[in-house]
């Protein structure tokens, strides 16, 4: 199977940090602070594979570091430390090394080749345009310019993800919170990126409102063979959607591998606490 990312080494600090950060916090010091600088170790050493088509978990309580590893890889954040390359193309023949990239061709990958999906959906809807003038907004970006086929895209993808497409013309403050999850969707699949980061897409909505969107979740990733990294603290979600799972704490991988097999049979302290609280 094709890879599409490999992460090596990705590390983020908040603050001015210190040559005894890393040291001072993790699991075995039971804090992402450290004692001696005040930063935040928000991840360290933090490495992954991705292939086409698959769908890799990363759960962990709040404060993991979990989030902060896509919004590195989505550019919102900048790394401290790391390194992680993008295989683009029909074969990988391209290779991107991300963050080597410059700000304009940082954009271009984030506008072009992936998605994301906030867990607040006003990080990734703009609430000043309608739901169809989200998706238009992104089109824009691509090689569509023409008005009327930028609005029947933008119709189908409305479609797709179960939105009234009477509603398209209506702003996303007029949805509910499942209602702006299935924009969102629809709008980061709006350029069809092989590449989708979802950040705790389903927290907060009623449990009726979860089963739907998780569905329409493995309904792309089937239909489209789009890779994906799902964000979650829901063991739920996990079972459900990934085939492999990172479970990161205070900013650590503390235990990786096939989903079944962790939450089956956690080797990890932390992961056997982690499934037992949710049984």
């Amino acid at each position: 199977m094709k890879k599409i990312l490999e992460v090596r080494g990705l590390s983020k600090i908040h603050g001015r940090g210190c040559p005894q950060c890393f040291d001072s916090t993790g699991p075995e010091a039971d804090t992402n602070i450290c004692p001696h600088c005040g930063s935040v170790v928000a991840a360290h050493n933090v490495s992954l594979d991705l292939h086409a088509g698959e769908i890799l978990g990363i759960m962990g309580e709040s404060g993991s570091g979990k989030s902060t590893v896509v919004k590195t890889l989505f550019f919102d954040d900048a790394p401290t430390a790391g390194e992680a390359i993008f295989f683009d193309g029909p074969q990988g023949g391209q290779q991107w090394d991300m963050f080597a990239l410059n700000a304009a061709r940082q954009r271009w990958l984030r506008n072009h080749r992936f998605g994301m999906v906030y867990q607040n959906p006003h990080l990734g809807l703009n609430f000043n345009v309608s739901a169809g003038g989200n998706i238009a907004e992104r089109l824009l970006m691509s090689d569509i310019s023409h008005y009327g086929e930028i609005r029947e895209r933008a119709r189908q993808l409305l479609a797709r993800t179960e939105v009234l497409v009477d509603r398209m013309d209506e702003s996303p403050k007029k949805f509910s919170g499942g209602m702006q999850q299935r924009v969102q969707i629809a709008k980061a699949l709006a350029t069809r990126p092989p590449l989708l980061y979802l950040d705790e897409v389903t927290t907060g909505l009623d449990l009726s409102v979860q089963a739907r969107i998780l569905d329409l979740i493995l309904e792309i990733q089937q239909e489209l063979h789009t890779a994906m990294i799902v964000v979650t603290h829901d063991l739920g979600v996990i079972r459900l959607l990934a085939g492999r799972t990172l479970v990161m704490k205070y900013g650590r991988v503390i235990e990786s591998g096939l989903t079944d097999q962790i939450l089956e049979d956690p080797q990890h302290a932390y992961t056997q606490r982690l499934v037992a609280s949710a049984l």
